[in-house]
């Protein structure tokens, strides 16, 4: 099964993410820890990324996309992927589309996890403040938000016109998404 987890920044996806590659052994691909792994490598990549991302902004599809595939390549014969954080726009989904159909499979499921963005501000603000990570600067946080607003918007009707649209309470317990979550990968397209 390939999944994706669709919600803003600190939604929680990674959280999930984790629990389902447990439970099922599936390979999360995180574009935000494929981001810190680029920034943090040195690489000229990486000296990109960490300039977009230290202004706020988001990285190009193009750069996404490469990550993304040569991930899809590092792990062929895997259960399934799930992505988290990716696609963000149109055209990555389409993008997505094309390389999982190159691959002879497809999205399955898209889980959306529903935020309140006031309570993400200060879960990101607290992650911040604990973990020190500069794109949860709560100023560059505010500027990722409103991208994550106006560029994923259009991937709602997207995928629910597919009927492969969930979605679960983000800003319920842990344990409470986790049954969410399992709910929504049990019904039926």
């Amino acid at each position: 099964m390939n999944l994706i987890l669709f919600g803003p920044p600190a939604a929680g996806k990674g959280t999930q993410a984790k629990r389902l590659v447990e439970e099922y052994g599936y390979v999360q691909l995180s574009t935000g820890d494929m981001l810190r792994a680029a920034r943090a490598s040195g690489s000229e990549l990486g000296d990109r990324v960490a300039k977009i991302m230290d202004e706020g902004g988001l990285v190009s599809d193009e750069i996404v996309i490469d990550l993304i595939d040569d991930q899809l390549e590092q792990n062929k014969g895997a259960a399934g992927f799930i992505f988290d954080g990716f696609p963000r726009t149109l055209g990555q989904a389409k993008a997505l589309d094309d390389l999982l159909k190159s691959r002879g499979t497809q999205v399955d499921r898209v889980i959306r996890l529903v935020v309140d963005e006031d309570q993400l501000m200060a879960r990101v603000t607290k992650r911040f403040n604990e973990q020190g990570r500069k794109d949860d600067n709560p100023a560059t946080f505010a500027a990722r938000l409103e991208k994550y607003n106006q560029d994923t918007a259009p991937l709602l009707p997207f995928y629910a016109e597919r009927g492969i649209l969930r979605e679960v309470d983000g800003m319920a317990s842990i344990e409470a998404v986790k049954e969410g979550v399992e709910k929504a990968l049990k019904e039926t397209a």
